[in-house]
């Protein structure tokens, strides 16, 4: 695996609405839905007015694709996602993609300044954390946790729950809780202790882009 260093860029828009999705796949299958998610669904889904942003294999998981999708504000995504999952490129491909899923319900629903998207072919750390309070934690990440890090591996965006209702039901969205998210590039970076600032350990994705992720 090639893991030279590589830099984040981002897709800038104001606050987008970001979805961070993860996917659990039948074995053996993930290869498959990444070729149909290429070949058929970046172009639909931004022909509908989807931002689609990063897509990952996870490293730790041969069986788990990760993605990333955005959209102006929670009214843009409802029409958005109604005009692609009611539109021809779904009608014709949701079968062949559902065979591969195990589940896809796992999806955060985010928002943030800017929309993380890798801009090399090496790996990509997500962090996703669970603070006791948000804004204190997002606090502590700016002032503590930016500086301790290593050069190259500060995260450029922090991405934080949006709490609104969800405005695609048919899409269920995780609820209930409150996260941290942010990409870094290369190999995970030691942390500080949080435990004082979460609920739980930190849960880190080590994430490779798809081939057409670097777009």
């Amino acid at each position: 695996m090639n893991s030279r260093p590589v830099t984040v860029t981002v897709t800038v828009n104001p606050s987008p609405v970001v979805e961070l999705r993860q996917y659990t796949l039948h074995p053996g299958a993930r290869d498959t839905l990444i070729e149909l998610f290429e070949r058929e669904f970046v172009t639909g889904q931004e022909e509908a007015g989807i931002r689609v942003g990063g897509r990952f294999r996870d490293l730790d998981d041969p069986d788990r694709f990760v993605w990333l999708r955005s959209f102006p504000d929670m009214a843009e995504r409802a029409r958005a996602l109604r005009a692609f999952y009611g539109g021809p490129v779904w009608r014709a491909h949701r079968d062949a993609a559902n065979a591969t899923m195990v589940d896809s319900d796992d999806v955060l629903l985010l928002r943030g300044p800017a929309v993380p998207a890798p801009a090399g072919p090496g790996p990509v750390v997500a962090t996703v954390c669970h603070p006791l309070d948000p804004a204190a934690f997002a606090d502590h990440v700016e002032r503590r946790l930016r500086p301790e890090l290593p050069a190259g591996a500060v995260p450029q965006e922090v991405l934080c729950t949006e709490h609104a209702e969800n405005t695609f039901p048919a899409l269920p969205v995780r609820t209930g809780e409150d996260v941290v998210v942010w990409f870094t590039p290369g190999e995970p970076a030691p942390l500080s202790d949080l435990s004082a600032h979460l609920t739980r350990p930190p849960r880190r994705l080590r994430l490779l882009p798809t081939g057409w992720s670097r777009r």
